[in-house]
């Protein structure tokens, strides 16, 4: 057998009904590139159109890429695959975790892992090398998250890496997570892991991932040393500092002299972190002061994060308060698993139990361990919108059971008392009553719940689409290049490629001109709050973040991190590279390939989720019935006076109808789909290398004319 560089060779393969288990070729999905274009292509190939997310007949994916295990920085990405149970067309969709799972199948021998079928009793997968099995679960079923990896870990060793569920992905809710290690969550999919009665995979591997030319790897990554900045890729620090031209106070690299990790023994000063100095890139971001607050410091542990990453994220804490609750004191999040808790309790977590000025802290860590314990999606934090939306307007007391509604303590919400999602998270996750189908999904518990255009078209819902999923950097993110990458998805867009790049805390000027290198024009980007009208750079931009979100899913590298635009160093004036995803696949796999062969392998995949959304849609006019976004969007704002602010006006980033389009059908354009509907062509298709795709879908009479 002839050596495979990057890639294991094999997907292995589950039937979960008969207990089957074998593997196939990696390499018939080749030009899928890997993790997240495979996961795709099987959706297409073997779920049939009108497959509900919970029925046996769904698949889900498990995808590691190419070069996810090889040594290239943040390339240790889980990317999870299977039809959403929030979208209303039961769409395809992608959720996402970091840590060390994929690494681990990895190194087992499997780019990929598929389940099908139906258990029928709970069970968990037990993958050690090449030796498969299908293990009784009802020892686990019913623990939260936490347990469940130690009792797996107590059976396979600590080296073992476990992806699992909680009760909320048993009883299957829409919005539940498969969750790895002590933070790492892909949130959509856990329903469907529970309606497999899978709780769980553990998987221990005690193979390799072999580099065609690991001194070229190696190379690359000094080279990265130069490039690679603080979270979300951003290079400038939030503070004036000896080595740096320019400073914001917003950015992520919030490591400096006088800031530690206070509660490690001893603590650890996070200090200047020179740019030069690759010792110290794990300590630029101190994430839980950027998260949480300056008072986080004290109870900041140290900086975790994922396999080969530097960058480390995820803020460890110690909050013994904790203890007072029955929960380990121990606490690891980032980002929105902080921030949703805090959503929940939208009046603001206020002093309880004496707690002072920490009790924002403490009670945010409550939240997050038991969304994290019981396996809780908070669908990017409307969770927390539709609970303030519900209770300030009525709907609760509309819809819920009058019994029901006086058992909840609303007075504890009214309060800022933690101790409401304690209540509230365990009924939702447990399906105790009426107010478990908040976590429906937007989308779902509209139609129940009869909410009207007043629930979808206000502002403070952050609602982008009748699709049910939130804003997520959209047109606050470059206008309309946010706005219309958030038109794209069935779920949150997931996609930080333009925010990295606007976010880099560089000025706008410098900002410009990579723009014009990239997309051929300055105007591609406007400036923060001074919007200009849409043009074809713009769609360009749009284009490329799409391409490039697919692609690092794909491969998996971090899309919180890559691509590198820009580098921290006057001396690169400050250009990062963005043909490193393409230096790295040649290094690792020994193909040579190049930006635009990569680049156009995942617009195939982008083509593709498209053809997806037109099957399950049974429609070609994806541009109202996919694309259209909720009214507040395109309603301007107004000032103190009461009068209107037309858009365009610095200082808003409301967009205008018909502005918005003129770019959707830009950027139709860009990836040669159908300008009217938005659908892909046949002759698109058949240029990709997708004609069986075009082939189901004309049979379908889903080829726009």
């Amino acid at each position: 057998m002839s050596t495979t560089y990057g890639y294991t060779g094999k997907v292995l393969r589950i039937d979960l009904g008969s207990g089957e288990v074998w593997t196939e070729d990696t390499f018939k999905y080749k030009d899928f590139i890997g993790g997240e274009g495979i996961g795709y292509k099987i959706l297409w190939d073997e779920v049939p159109a009108g497959t509900h997310p919970f029925d046996p007949e769904n698949k889900i994916t498990f995808g590691a890429g190419p070069l996810c295990g090889t040594g290239v920085p943040c390339s240790g990405r889980t990317t999870i695959i299977s039809l959403l149970p929030t979208s209303p067309h039961h769409g395809a969709g992608s959720s996402h975790m970091g840590g060390y799972f994929s690494v681990e199948m990895k190194y087992a021998g499997y780019d990929s892992i598929v389940l099908e079928g139906k258990s029928p009793k709970p069970v968990w997968i037990r993958i050690e090398d090449d030796k498969v099995t299908i293990e009784d679960a009802r020892w686990i079923w019913g623990k939260g998250i936490f347990d469940t990896m130690a009792m797996i870990s107590s059976q396979m060793g600590k080296e073992a890496q476990v992806a699992a569920i909680g009760p909320a992905g048993e009883n299957q809710l829409n919005m539940s997570v498969i969750r790895t290690g002590t933070s790492h969550s892909a949130g959509g999919h856990g329903g469907v892991m529970g309606s497999k009665n899978v709780k769980a995979i553990g998987i221990r591997g005690t193979g390799s991932v072999k580099v065609a030319d690991p001194k070229a790897v190696m190379e690359l990554n000094t080279l990265m040393d130069q490039i690679i900045g603080a979270n979300n890729q951003m290079v400038a620090p939030s503070h004036p500092a000896p080595w740096a031209e320019y400073y914001s106070p917003s950015s992520r690299w919030t490591g400096k002299p006088g800031l530690f990790w206070g509660a490690a023994n001893p603590p650890v000063e996070t200090g200047e972190c020179y740019p030069e100095d690759v010792h110290s890139i794990g300590k630029r971001t101190q994430k839980a002061v950027f998260d949480l607050g300056l008072g986080a410091e004290k109870y900041t542990v140290r900086m975790g994060g994922c396999a080969h990453c530097p960058i480390r994220c995820h803020s460890q804490l110690k909050v013994p308060q904790l203890e007072k609750y029955g929960m380990d004191p121990y606490v690891s999040n980032t980002c929105m698993g902080y921030a949703s808790p805090r959503g929940v309790m939208f009046k603001g977590i206020k002093e309880f139990d004496g707690n002072g000025e920490d009790s924002s802290i403490v009670g945010t860590a409550i939240g997050a361990t038991l969304a994290d314990d019981l396996g809780m999606w908070c669908n990017y934090g409307q969770i927390g919108r539709d609970v303030k939306w519900f209770y300030e307007k009525g709907v609760f007391k509309r819809v819920l059971p009058a019994e029901e509604y006086a058992s909840i303590p609303w007075h504890l919400l009214e309060k800022g008392d933690p101790r409401f999602l304690i209540d509230f998270y365990n009924r939702v996750a447990h399906k105790q009553g009426e107010i478990a189908h908040i976590a429906d999904g937007a989308a779902w518990i509209a139609k129940r719940w009869g909410l009207g255009d007043d629930y979808w078209d206000a502002k403070e819902n952050k609602l982008w689409t009748r699709g049910g999923y939130p804003v997520h950097h959209s047109n606050e993110s470059a206008g309309q290049v946010g706005a219309l990458i958030s038109c794209f998805s069935n779920r949150d867009a997931q996609n930080h490629t333009h925010q990295n790049f606007i976010g880099s805390q560089l000025p706008i000027n410098i900002q410009k001109d990579v723009a014009a290198e990239l997309f051929g024009s300055p105007d591609a980007l406007d400036a923060p709050s001074k919007y200009t009208r849409m043009n074809e750079y713009k769609a360009r931009f749009v284009k490329w973040s799409l391409i490039r979100g697919r692609l690092h899913d794909s491969l998996t590298l971090c899309n919180w991190m890559w691509p590198m635009h820009f580098s921290p160093l006057k001396s690169r004036n400050y250009r990062g590279d963005l043909s490193l995803e393409a230096k790295y696949m040649t290094a690792v796999t020994g193909e040579a390939i190049s930006p635009e062969q990569l680049d156009r392998n995942a617009e195939r995949i982008v083509t593709l989720l498209r053809a997806l959304n037109v099957r399950s849609m049974a429609t070609t006019d994806l541009r109202h019935a996919h694309d259209a976004v909720n009214k507040w969007i395109v309603t301007p704002d107004k000032d103190k006076e009461g009068k209107v602010i037309p858009q365009f006006t610095p200082g808003t980033i409301q967009m205008e109808q018909a502005d918005m389009d003129l770019g959707l059908g830009m950027v139709y354009k860009q990836f040669g789909w159908d300008e009217k509907t938005g659908a892909p062509t046949k002759s698109t298709l058949l240029e990709l290398g997708l004609g069986n795709v075009a082939a189901d879908l004309e049979a379908s009479g889903l080829i726009p004319a």
